[in-house]
Parts: C-alpha cells; structure tokens; sequence
C-alpha cells in the first residue's frame, strides 16, 4: 500500500478532509456583499481548515515525538480557532442555514476525540531533546542535560576529508 493510500485511509486525515469540505460549503454560504464577514472569518476560516489538513497530512511522515507535537499544538489551535469560528456565526443575520455551523463544529468535537488517540500513540521513546522545553516526552526537561552531547562527532571524520584538504564549497 501506497503512503498515499494509508493516508487516505487514516481515520484522522479522512475527518479532517471532511472539516475542510463543510468548511468550504459553510463559506459559500456567506453572502458575497458581507465584505466583513468574507475577508475577515470565511477567509480565516479556510485557512484553519486547511491547516489542519495539511498538519495531519505532514505529521503522519514524522517519527520524532517532537516535530509530532509541534504539528499537534499547531492542528489543536487551527481546530479551536474554526470551532469558535463557526460558532460566530451562529449570530449573523446574513446566514440563514445554520445547519453548515453545527454540522462543523459537530465534525470537529469528533475531531477531537480522534486526536486525542492519535496523540496518545505518539512514540515518546523517539525524541530529540527540545531545548526550548515545550515539545519533551514526559520525564524530559529542556534542562535536563541532552544525552547526544556525548557523541564525539568530527565533520572532517564523517565526510572524510584529509588534514589539509579543503572542501571547495567552505568558502561559498
């Protein structure tokens, strides 16, 4: 099977294309004349929506629990900002079927609960140490001293070069 087959078949990525089509629905409802409601909510709508697919799509070729998080904290905050979204909605005269509206945040509190698993399943074992300390497996501090530190590494010995040989793109 194909990574793109498996991503399609991923619970997660299938929601998350379903978020994306509501969304778009629920934006060509907005009367084209609300100049507010188009170039302030619609427009920030898509773009939650299409974060979120696009982290889901990108984190599932990641195995560092960290660059995992990362994208995580990024779809979570892109989910709650369309939720909130949606629901601003609710109070605009302008949208006479409310239904794209429940039905969205409907589709997103399902959302939720399928990211709650997903990251659940991370591989908190597969890491690198995250300086900054917001992206850390349990048990691991931004303090803590990281345990790579201890690999001698020597460029000149990983890209084989000779004492006195010089590599022509150093100067670039």
């Amino acid at each position: 099977m194909s990574k793109r087959d498996e991503l399609q078949k991923f619970p997660l990525y299938q929601k998350a294309e379903q978020i994306f089509k509501i969304t778009q629905g629920l934006v060509a409802i907005i009367p084209a004349d609300n100049e507010f409601l188009q170039e302030t909510t619609a427009r920030f709508m898509m773009e939650n929506a299409l974060i979120i697919l696009a982290k889901v799509s990108g984190s599932q070729a990641l195995t560092l629990y960290d660059l995992k998080m990362e994208n995580a904290t990024i779809i979570r905050k892109a989910a709650r900002e369309l939720y909130v979204q949606a629901g601003s909605l609710r109070f605009e005269e302008a949208i006479l079927d409310q239904d794209y509206i429940h039905l969205l945040r409907k589709e997103i509190d399902e959302f939720r609960f399928l990211f709650i698993d997903w990251v659940a399943g991370f591989d908190v074992w597969n890491y690198i140490k995250d300086d900054w300390g917001l992206f850390n497996p349990p048990g691991v501090n931004a303090h803590d001293k990281d345990p790579d530190a201890d690999i001698p590494f020597n460029s000149d010995d990983f890209f084989n070069f000779e004492d006195g040989e010089d590599n022509e793109n150093e100067e670039e």
